[in-house]
Order: structure tokens, then sequence, then C-alpha cells
């Protein structure tokens, strides 16, 4: 720990090609904001606070080599914004983040100075990820004891962040203070974020953990073997419905039905209260060959059609609480959620 999937030197973001972990540790150089567009729709960076600090990076790099009048400038702006907001539609931390940086550069007159406003705004909020995740650590390792049994969904650790994490953050922060625990992970079809990238954080962490086919979730609540339950989120409703990598919802349905804690742990900057419930989320939809042939193998019937949703939106009635840098944050979520405003 920690484990940053970025980084920015010399005019370059750098970023950790999670398409290639486990095996193989590489890095990407971006240059330009098309690449960074490029990285973010292929998932070479993917996590929704991750995603947010690379584009504000990219934002930068997107008028980074701009000559021209103020006019210009803000035209340009406003253009590489919309571009880079497209490159992945659900989680919101990057659409947050471009908006504020934007909304940020409102009363400055020279384009140089400008210019490096961007890039300084850039760099705050990738202090701030880092901040905010360690806070979300130490609030949420009060929730677990000794020896619980922890399932975790998808990636919420460093590599989705800036190096530290939101759900599995709470697991470092556990580990940390010393607390004896173990976790399950499930391995999050179709693209195996939680064999590849989760189970790679906890094993070099050296946090016992066991993986899980997908479909075991029931099985294992069913016998006892899981005490409670921890995942990140891409966006969060004014209402608490939450936006998370898909087979979420499934993992909070039978958490219900078992009697099992379900928590969400995400920063203030993963809500989204301009909109009102689940249902005003939009749903990224991914291209069917994520499933037919994973990984570069044919696994079905060539011409089948396929439902690829990227995302699901868990209901606010099934979750416990959510673990932010403002705290515990537990039911009626109208009256909590006011810590975070």
């Amino acid at each position: 720990m920690p484990f940053p999937p970025l980084k920015f030197k010399n005019e370059t973001l750098y970023l950790l090609d999670q398409r290639k972990l486990p095996r193989r540790e590489v890095w990407m150089a971006c240059r330009d904001s098309k690449r960074v567009h490029w990285a973010i729709r292929h998932m070479v960076v993917r996590g929704a606070p991750a995603i947010g600090v690379v584009g504000g990076y990219g934002l930068y790099l997107g008028i980074a080599k701009y000559r021209g009048t103020l006019q210009g400038f803000f035209k340009k702006l406003k253009h590489e914004a919309e571009y880079l907001k497209s490159s992945r539609p659900t989680g919101v931390n990057l659409r947050n983040l471009i908006d504020r940086i934007v909304t940020r550069m409102k009363d400055e007159k020279s384009v140089e100075k400008l210019k490096r406003r961007v890039l300084e705004e850039a760099k705050r909020a990738h202090r701030e990820d880092d901040q905010l995740c360690r806070q979300i650590g130490r609030h949420g390792a009060a929730l677990f004891r000794d020896g619980d049994r922890i399932l975790t969904h998808c990636n919420a650790g460093g590599l989705a962040t800036t190096g530290y994490g939101t759900a599995l953050g709470v697991l470092y922060a556990l580990k940390e203070r010393g607390k004896k625990f173990s976790v399950i992970a499930d391995e999050t079809r179709p693209l195996l974020q939680g064999a590849r990238l989760t189970a790679w954080e906890l094993v070099k962490s050296k946090i016992p953990v066991t993986l899980a086919c997908d479909n075991a979730a029931a099985s294992l609540m069913q016998a006892g073997k899981i005490d409670r339950i921890v995942v990140g989120a891409d966006r969060i409703a004014a209402n608490g419905d939450t936006a998370n990598k898909i087979g979420t919802y499934n993992v909070a349905v039978l958490a219900k039905a078992h009697g099992i804690p379900f928590y969400i742990a995400a920063p203030g900057t993963t809500f989204d209260f301009k909109i009102k419930s689940g249902r005003e989320i939009p749903i990224e939809n991914r291209e069917g060959r994520e499933v037919t042939n994973g990984f570069g193998k044919s696994t079905a019937p060539r011409g089948v059609k396929v439902a690829n949703p990227a995302f699901d939106v868990t209901p606010h009635r099934l979750i416990t609480a959510f673990i932010t840098e403002a705290g515990v944050l537990k039911p009626p979520f109208k009256k909590s959620f006011k810590r975070l405003h």
C-alpha cells in the first residue's frame, strides 16, 4: 500500500494499464486529451475517483498547447470538458471535477495563467482524493470487528482511486489498526476486476483473501461465511440509490435476505445531489465482445445477442450505511446526507 494508478510528470500523465494486471505492470503515457479519453473509455484506468482525477489532468493536456485569444481559450476549455466527460457517462466524479475546474477559471484574464490554474486544480484534486480516502478508511474501520469475514465486489482499492481506496481503504485502515479479518473477493464478471485487481492488491498487502465466483455469493451467505459487505460506488443519487459495478445489486439483495450489513464506501465527490433517484443515472452499456470473447477466448456462439451493462443501481433501502469522509451516514439518508453538503 498504496497502489497509485497514475502520476503526472514533465507535462505527461502516466497511467498504470489495469488491463494488463495482474501479469504485468505496464505504464501508458498520455500527452493529449485524446489519449486520456481513449484510456478512460478502454479502461486503462477505471474507478470513479481515479477517473475524475485523470479527467482533470486530461483537461489540462487538452488546453496546454493552446495559443490564442482569451475568448478562444474558454471555447476550447468548454469543448475539451464536454469531450472528456463523454468518455464514461455513469460515474459522476469525472463530471464533478471537470465542472469544478471550468467554474473556477471564470475570473482569470490571462491565457497562460489560466492554463497553470487548470493544472493546479487537477493536482489539488489528486491530493484531495488521497485525503478523502484515508478519512473514509478511518471512519469505516470503526464498523468492523476482529474476526470479520468481509465480502467485496469489483475493485474499490488504490487502483480505483489515487492510491489508497474507498472500500479497500476501509480494509487497509483495519490492517493498520491491527485488527484480524479476512476478505472474500467476487471475481466480478465479465472483466474480472475482483480477480485481477482486488485480489492482486490484497495479496500484495498480505491481507487474507479468498477469490470466489460471482455466483457463489448466495451460497456463502447461506453457509454463514460472510459477516459484512463493503463496496464502492460510481454515482450516488440524492435519495441514496447507488450505481456501482454490475452485480452489486445482486449482492445487496442477497445481503438483505440474509441479514448481513451492506455498506457503500465513497467520497462526497461521488454523490450527485442534482438527481433525485437512481432512475436518473445513465447506465453505460459496453460492447458484447467483453462477454463473448473475454480476454481473447471465445466462450459463446458467434452472432449471439449480448446484454452487457457495466453498472447497476442498488436502491437505498438495501444499503445499511454510507462510509464517507464526513463519517458514517445512516438512514434516513435525506437527513444524514446534509453532513456532506
